[in-house]
């Protein structure tokens, strides 16, 4: 029986796409197994965020060739789709599939001996491929939105994915419930632009929010990355009353300067992104807020990088995810001056991760003592096991097989002793 390993870098998107590829050639015979193993088939699912992505991309493709140089290798995702020539020139690639085409990797892997490139016009593609992750039957990546119309200068994702995209509610409902069949007690909504669901389809993403509280089987559902200007008040509202949906939101900031957001062809500013998270944290007092900030963009001087620093410090956040710029091809930020040399931008990322660490810290620390509700995940790490509550606080305790998978009451006590931040339980 042929067998297929999978491999998946960049964002929660791709998770679950990888995850919908692999059930795939699983019904067309294959049998997973782990990408460190012998297999008949590599695929490898590419992000092309940074130059960092496509190097890991590059270095994955050399481990499969070592592991089995006569296996079928097979890239796909951003990388594939933005530099299809370059991804099938790379010793070892079978196969390169563009970012709309993984839902027909059974098919192409069949008909290998016709084309080594299978690419589409995705900016002009209307096909929108639903999937879900089901590798961890505790959370599942539902994607419920695909494509991005904005352009911002410095990001390649409308050339790679195409313009933004949905299925109807009613369709995505039904994939929420095939989650669910997979024993998935909590769903992360995820897109490339998920605010944005169903504009095409006449629907709302408020809408489809409410629509996935009546699915039954899951128990939580969180918010993936939303732009601000999408964010509506109505949304906030909704979750802040909610059963379900969990206080958590994770909101792409990118910069806190408004000279570098215009710059970057953003659709807001920093006094709408202001009251976007004052809304979160009046309503919901315990949120867990997570950021996304971009430093050292072309354009961004010292006295910018010094505003955003200052806004960023004035606003309620419980964590930044702060990504050094690294220039893209084709994208309108490389006509903008002044450049940045890489040491200052590393040395702005520093700054930030600092803050970030300073506020992760504190909004946990504040949590000590309070009681919470935490979803046990099905990992074993040393004799313990972690889970998350509502708000995202990472909780530990030891491992107890008839936990995963469940939800139970816990009083916060302490810090842990982990690598990664987390709180033990009383």
């Amino acid at each position: 029986m042929a067998t297929a390993a999978f491999h998946t870098l960049g964002c929660k998107l791709n998770f679950s796409e990888t995850s919908s590829m692999a059930r795939t050639l699983e019904q067309d015979g294959y049998t997973r197994v782990d990408f460190n193993e012998r297999a008949d088939v590599y695929v490898i699912n590419t992000c092309s965020v940074t130059e960092e992505a496509n190097h890991k991309c590059r270095q994955m493709i050399r481990r499969c060739v070592r592991i089995n140089p006569e296996a079928r290798v097979v890239v796909t995702g951003c990388y594939a789709q933005l530099k299809p020539e370059e991804v099938a020139a790379i010793p070892g690639v079978s196969l390169v599939l563009g970012s709309n085409r993984k839902n027909g990797i059974a098919g192409f892997l069949q008909r290998l001996n016709e084309n080594k490139i299978v690419t589409s016009d995705i900016l002009h593609d209307k096909e929108f491929c639903p999937s879900f992750s089901s590798g961890d039957r505790t959370r599942s990546f539902l994607k419920i939105q695909d494509g991005c119309d904005y352009f911002c200068t410095y990001c390649t994702i409308p050339f790679a994915r195409g313009g933004s995209r949905s299925a109807t509610i009613a369709e995505t409902i039904g994939t929420a419930r095939q989650a669910a069949l997979h024993g998935a007690k909590e769903i992360i909504l995820t897109g490339v632009n998920i605010g944005d669901f169903g504009r095409r389809n006449g629907e709302t993403f408020l809408q489809l929010v409410k629509a996935l509280e009546e699915v039954e089987g899951v128990e939580r559902y969180r918010i993936s990355s939303i732009e601000p200007n999408l964010l509506t008040d109505e949304v906030i509202k909704h979750v802040a009353q909610s059963k379900k949906f969990m206080p958590h939101f994770h909101v792409p900031l990118q910069s806190g300067s408004d000279d570098v957001l215009k710059l970057m062809h953003r659709r807001y500013n920093t006094e709408l992104f202001r009251n976007k998270m004052t809304s979160i944290r009046e309503a919901m007092p315990n949120a867990f807020i997570g950021i996304d900030v971009i430093v050292g963009t072309n354009g961004e001087t010292e006295e910018f990088f010094d505003d955003a620093v200052n806004f960023i410090k004035s606003i309620p956040f419980s964590q930044l995810h702060v990504f050094t710029y690294s220039e893209r091809e084709g994208t309108l930020a490389l006509k903008i001056k002044p450049v940045n040399p890489v040491p200052v931008r590393q040395s702005r990322n520093a700054v930030l991760q600092k803050l970030s660490s300073e506020r992760l810290h504190s909004f946990y620390e504040s949590h000590i003592g309070k009681e919470a509700k935490v979803l046990w995940e099905g990992a074993e790490h040393g004799g313990q096991m972690f889970g998350f509550t509502e708000n995202y606080i990472r909780v530990v305790r030891p491992y107890e097989a008839e936990l995963v998978n469940t939800i139970t009451p816990v009083s916060l006590s302490a810090f842990a002793t982990t690598k990664e931040l987390a709180l033990n339980i009383g």
